[in-house]
């Protein structure tokens, strides 16, 4: 489905919008890499300069782009109005009949059990708040791997259905064989279900929702039929530890500009996130279908950051993909620490490196291909601005040793006497800072003057307290980042693949034994290289003192930053709060409060809320309804399987759990009439000894 020829309006806009983006980041960087040139020693003229002038020159580009995004983000907050906006829809009433129905889906693979259910049950609550309630149905799709887990999900979601009476209503799969991982996930869902629903939302595990702003949604997506995916910009909320409250105000701060100069630039091509968005269900089936790349992992095999390639295969048949950065009542949460934010970015630089092997693919867009690049540079830049500094330090040190060349390789009377100009180097440097940090005073600016939001945040003073207190961290935590960044884009490119575990999503701190694992190689190297700067080149270790001291100090950077302690005293100070803090809408308190009441809740018999098998085995109701799922779908096992399903149990009785492999409890659990045998006999009057001796295992 193509846009309508007759909106002239929209396709002029799209052309022009980006030929002045192109403009403004063009010239600029072209500017700025003849001034790097002329401060520079040598003026450029040797390889090593020629490269120290291109590499900046890209890096110059690449921060131009998040500045004028972050520009005309504020322009368009500032006017309050933007006629393309996707949000002007809900002012238009929709056309008389039934409502369209839609699935919320939680994909999910070994999280924490009552988060994602306090995530369902709070979601649900706030759409029975609301007229178009009974339209939505809520599908858990669990990936999670071990049979502990999978009970213990299942008997959660049994126990928030019963509570909440939605049978019908709030569903729970776990899938066999985890093929893709979440697109698969997703995947599955429509070859089960996709005929049954309109459109889908997709969340994180970890995401909420207000009803409301689903509802508007659907209304916006019914009212602009071209639309295929529409992405809200999601809110970070609920972290204790000091980087997840830097993390969290930096969002809710400066993420509305930034989201709005997203919109500004892209239109109808914006990119999808991968949750907290809606998508029409039909055409996501009929185009979305990831392909295999070839050759093998980490840059072949699986798509792993599959949105980006979803949201383009999406556009390539002809459906708009809008950013809604006007809707709000979208949460998710952040990273706890730096070493969870940094495991789930190696997934997402391997997943968006192997985007640039996709950049020619036939009928894309050339948005998409441009955020494709944009994707890959999000972690390639790290490892040019590593380059950058290391061509630079080498730079230094030879001219240290080497000394100045006064007389070229073209006859002359008189020597060439080198200029080094210091107030040159210091208008690059400024003019850069400015790229990087004007922004975050433009969004004080428009929180202070234009919202009229600074009460929020704490008040204008705190409110700047924090911004300062976040932009100093950010320098910190910057060269530790870069580091990382730079080896995920070495190691990939290398064929190291990765794994793909669940993220952490508590405030459990990190400790120093794993700091040392993780920064220790990182900090031995930033002794050496300020070492070596230092003892030829003092004069110029000053300048690099900025980045080489935090990558020194990373260790206790990342344990401080980590703990929740600094965290809690800031909010009691009132800095880096956040709106969800002073005013949380009424989401935002249901998850938090039943996130703990699910916590807190007794399991029968006393287990373990994790031993979910043993729990399936001795609990008379989950036990019952684990075989009431089967049954469902009855299929009678052959000889050999009842004979293996007979020998497990037997095996069971006789060692208990732990002596069954993970594929042997995952049979038990599919085989009803085994689980049946192996729940009565540990009940009969013969079974007492062995099912004590099973409890003490468990709680031991």
């Amino acid at each position: 489905m193509q846009r309508d020829p007759r909106d002239s309006r929209l396709h002029f806009s799209i052309g022009k919008r980006r030929l002045v983006l192109t403009l403004l980041i063009l010239i600029p960087s072209a500017l700025a890499s003849a001034y790097v040139g002329s401060v520079l020693p040598e003026k450029g003229s040797t390889p090593l300069e020629l490269a120290i002038i291109i590499v900046y020159s890209i890096l110059f580009a690449w921060i131009s782009v998040g500045f004028w995004t972050a520009i005309m983000g504020w322009f368009t907050i500032m006017r309050r109005y933007d006629r393309f906006a996707v949000g002007h829809a809900l002012s238009e009433p929709l056309e008389p009949g039934p409502p369209p129905r839609t699935a919320v889906l939680f994909p999910i693979c070994n999280e924490d059990t009552p988060r994602v259910m306090a995530g369902v049950k709070t979601t649900y609550l706030s759409l029975q708040r609301t007229p178009g309630a009974d339209q939505f149905d809520i599908h858990i799709l669990s990936d999670s791997g071990g049979a502990d887990k999978w009970m213990e999900e299942e008997a959660a979601w049994a126990a928030l259905v019963e509570e909440l009476d939605a049978q019908g209503r709030i569903f729970y799969r776990n899938r066999k064989v985890n093929l893709k991982r979440k697109s698969g996930n997703v995947a599955d869902f429509c070859r089960r279900h996709g005929r049954e629903y309109k459109y889908m939302a997709v969340f994180d595990a970890d995401s909420v929702m207000r009803g409301d702003t689903l509802n508007d949604m659907v209304h916006i997506m019914e009212r602009r039929p071209r639309i295929g995916i529409l992405q809200t910009a999601p809110a970070c909320f609920g972290r204790d530890t000091l980087l997840g409250r830097l993390q969290q105000f930096a969002n809710r701060a400066y993420g509305p500009m930034f989201a709005a100069g997203l919109h500004f630039w892209q239109l109808g091509d914006a990119q999808y996130w991968g949750h907290n968005a809606l998508i029409r269900v039909e055409p996501f089936m009929r185009h979305c279908g990831l392909p295999r790349l070839s050759g093998k992992p980490p840059l072949g095999g699986d798509i792993l950051s599959h949105d980006f390639v979803e949201a383009a295969l999406m556009r390539r048949a002809g459906w708009e993909v809008w950013l809604a950065f006007d809707l709000t009542g979208s949460w998710e949460e952040c990273p706890p620490n730096l070493l969870s934010e940094l495991k789930r970015d190696r997934r997402w630089c391997q997943g968006n490196l192997q985007h640039l092997r996709l950049l020619f693919t036939e009928g894309l867009f050339p948005a998409h291909r441009v955020l494709f690049l944009n994707g890959a540079m999000s972690y390639a830049s790290a490892l040019l601005w590593f380059l950058f500094l290391m061509l630079s330090s080498i730079e230094a040190v030879i001219q240290a040793l080497v000394g100045p060349n006064y007389f070229t390789a073209t006859r002359s009377l008189f020597p060439t006497w080198p200029v080094w100009q210091p107030l040159w180097a210091l208008v690059l440097l400024a003019t850069t800072g400015v790229l990087l940090f004007f922004p975050k005073i433009l969004s004080y600016l428009l929180i202070l003057f234009k919202t009229r939001r600074s009460r929020l945040f704490g008040g204008p003073l705190r409110l700047l307290g924090s911004i300062v207190l976040e932009v100093a961290f950010s320098a910190l935590l910057a060269p530790i980042r870069m580091l990382f960044h730079s080896k995920f884009v070495c190691i990939t490119l290398l064929g190291r693949k990765i794994g793909w575990g669940s993220q952490q999503r508590d405030d459990r701190p990190t400790t120093w034994g794993e700091a040392l694992r993780f920064h220790g190689g990182g900090a031995l190297f930033g002794l050496l290289w300020g070492g070596v700067v230092w003892l030829y080149a003092p004069r110029f270790f000053w300048w690099i003192a900025p980045i080489v001291l935090p990558i020194v100090f990373s260790m206790p950077l990342s344990v401080l930053t980590s703990h929740d302690g600094p965290g809690r005293w800031l909010r009691r100070k009132r800095l880096l709060l956040i709106p969800e803090e002073t005013s949380p809408d009424r989401e935002i308190t249901d998850v938090t409060h039943f996130t703990a009441e699910m916590e807190d809740a007794p399991v029968p018999l006393g287990l373990p809320r994790e031993a979910g098998f043993l729990r399936a085995l001795l609990d008379p109701g989950l036990n019952g309804l684990r075989r009431a799922l089967l049954l469902r779908h009855k299929r009678n096992p052959g000889e050999i399987a009842r004979a293996r399903n007979a020998r497990l149990v037997e095996k069971l009785l006789e060692g208990g759990p732990k002596t069954l492999s993970a594929g042997e409890k995952q049979c038990l659990l599919r085989a009803p009439d085994a689980l049946l045998e192996a729940h009565t006999r540990a009940w009969t009057a013969d079974g007492d000894a062995v099912r004590k001796a099973w409890l003490k295992q468990a709680r031991g």
